[in-house]
């Protein structure tokens, strides 16, 4: 869990406008109103998780990806 965590911490790093909120990343972190990613940079996220971890994101659970914890529930989802 550690490691898929400090691997989202690296996808997430190039988007967050609120770096002191990056470097306290917990499960309960939230995409836009903790990092203030914006919705689009969301989306390029997703791409990014798909490609590191070889899976596919379907729109509905891209939907509710708005968080390190739907994140990562979704990435193990997928992986399992």
């Amino acid at each position: 869990m550690n490691d898929t965590i400090a691997k989202l911490k690296e996808i997430i790093r190039p988007y967050v406008k609120e770096q002191q909120a990056l470097e306290n990343l917990t499960e309960d972190t939230d995409f836009i109103n903790d990092l203030k990613i914006n919705s689009a940079n969301l989306v390029d996220i997703v791409l990014d998780i798909e490609e590191a971890f070889g899976i596919e994101i379907d729109n509905q659970s891209m939907e509710k990806m708005l968080s390190v914890k739907a994140a990562l529930e979704i990435i193990n989802e997928k992986l399992d």
